[in-house]
């Protein structure tokens, strides 16, 4: 069955896409998402993982990706999290998965900041690191020659009907 994997700087969109697949499609597709294992403290991942950056998000990638495929079934998986595609090409590898498809969404700075500032209520993310990934996650995409979904001007349901025919579901339903 189909596995695609939706990844993406915050205010993306991603998350939206998974949960209205998750709500429209209930029972035909299963939908995963990264966040649910819980974030560390910097403190945490430092202390476990010896430095902030990417080695936290690497591990847990790596073991998320291990986890899809021994739980494989019928439905189609969509899973979505904020994780370096470098690390989604390792996790898949060792996982042993040959067919997934990675999605990069994305927006343009002006519907993120709107999106973290406005509909999210989390100004705090709004911010010059986040931007920053938003690029490096972009330029990443582009340079493996991924799809990029960029959800800056178009709706919800165009994002979500994009991502059901990559899923193999066809449209979504109101």
């Amino acid at each position: 069955m189909a596995l695609v994997i939706l990844t993406g700087a915050s205010g993306s969109g991603k998350t939206t896409i998974a949960e209205t697949i998750e709500r429209q499609r209930a029972g035909q597709v299963r939908v995963l998402r990264f966040d649910t294992i819980g974030v560390p403290s910097p403190e945490e991942r430092i202390a476990g993982w010896g430095h902030l950056e990417g080695g936290w998000q690497r591990a847990k990638t790596v073991e998320w990706l291990a986890n899809i495929a021994k739980a494989r079934g019928p439905l189609p998986v969509l899973f979505e999290g904020q994780m370096r595609i470098a690390y989604i090409q390792e996790g898949l590898a060792t996982a042993g998965i040959e067919a997934a498809r990675i999605i990069l969404v994305h927006c343009d700075d002006a519907a993120r900041m709107h999106r973290l500032c406005h509909e999210r209520k989390q100004p705090e993310l709004a911010n010059p690191d986040m931007m920053n990934w938003s690029r490096y996650l972009r330029r990443e995409a582009e340079a493996g020659g991924f799809e990029i979904l960029d959800t800056s001007g178009i709706s919800t349901d165009q994002s979500v009907d994009y991502v059901c025919e990559r899923l193999g579901v066809g449209r979504s339903v109101p």
